[in-house]
């Protein structure tokens, strides 16, 4: 099914939204939009929402299996207004959102959907889950000059760390909340804004009346934000993503200042929720 805008959608899109888990895809360009889209409907998900251009062109197969709304990412604060529409349509629904050429990961996702991951998680009287956004790009940027190749993708196996979270009303840290840095948006971070250098992403949640989500990717509930409850570690998730690695190469102030996003910490990426875990770059918390 099509909708001609996000408008359209909320009036006659609400098959879309009958259960959860709810994918919103949000479609930056036309890098991997198909792999993105058949990815995330083998995770598991009731329903995939794919916002995109009009120019995106995929096969009618798939067209049938989804749902595609007309919008384009190039205005200002696009992914707030779509996420937070579908919020409000959508109370009590698990939903996830990501961009094209981005993958969710979770403990054990070969065997376990993200239904079964989300049920666990809402026994554990959780309604929000931490996911990191890990850069992985190309080996060979002369080969693939936009940086994406699903056969020969690498990531940084180490150089994360986390900073404790500020309330700005009264200086001290926020309780069980973390900033977390590293990848590619750390080692180039002089061609980063200071504001978009977090890999933190709130990308898995459940939508109830009022909750908004804000430009940072946080919550203006501040339980949603945080890693973990009071008593033990919860699941967290993994978001790999090709997408700073597209901007990096696009943006003419920092292509020609990266010949290889190769390094000493970089190893070949498997694909699999294992090399994740073995990394420390998600964790199962009580699931087993």
């Amino acid at each position: 099914m099509r909708y001609s805008s996000l408008k359209n959608f909320l009036a006659r899109g609400g098959a879309a939204l009958a259960k959860g888990p709810v994918a919103l895809i949000m479609v930056e360009d036309l890098v991997e939009v198909e792999s993105t889209i058949r990815y995330h409907q083998i995770a598991g998900f009731r329903a995939l929402v794919v916002f995109a251009p009009p120019a995106l062109d995929l096969s009618l197969a798939l067209e049938d299996q989804i749902y595609r709304v007309d919008y384009t990412m190039a205005e200002d604060h696009a992914l707030e207004r779509a996420v937070n529409a579908v919020i409000e349509a959508a109370p009590g629904l698990w939903l996830y959102y990501c961009y094209n050429a981005e993958y969710l990961f979770h403990p054990f996702c070969e065997t376990r959907k993200v239904g079964e991951m989300l049920a666990f998680h809402t026994e554990e009287r959780r309604d929000a889950m931490l996911a990191y956004v890990i850069d992985i790009y190309a080996d060979d940027l002369a080969r693939h000059p936009n940086a994406v190749s699903l056969d020969n993708t690498w990531l940084d196996k180490s150089g994360y760390y986390a900073l404790g979270r500020t309330d700005p009303e009264t200086g001290h840290p926020k309780e069980r909340q973390l900033d977390f840095f590293g990848g590619l948006r750390w080692r180039y971070e002089e061609h980063i804004p200071k504001d978009r250098r977090k890999i933190d992403r709130i990308a898995l949640f459940r939508a109830k009346p009022g909750l908004r989500l804000g430009p940072d990717h946080t919550f203006n509930d501040e339980e949603y934000n945080t890693y973990a409850c009071p008593w033990h570690h919860n699941i967290t998730a993994a978001i790999v993503s090709f997408r700073t690695a597209k901007a990096l190469k696009t943006n003419p102030g920092s292509t020609f200042a990266i010949p290889t996003y190769k390094w000493h910490n970089s190893v070949p990426f498997e694909w699999t929720s294992q090399q994740l875990l073995d990394l420390g770059l998600m964790e199962p918390g009580q699931w087993f």
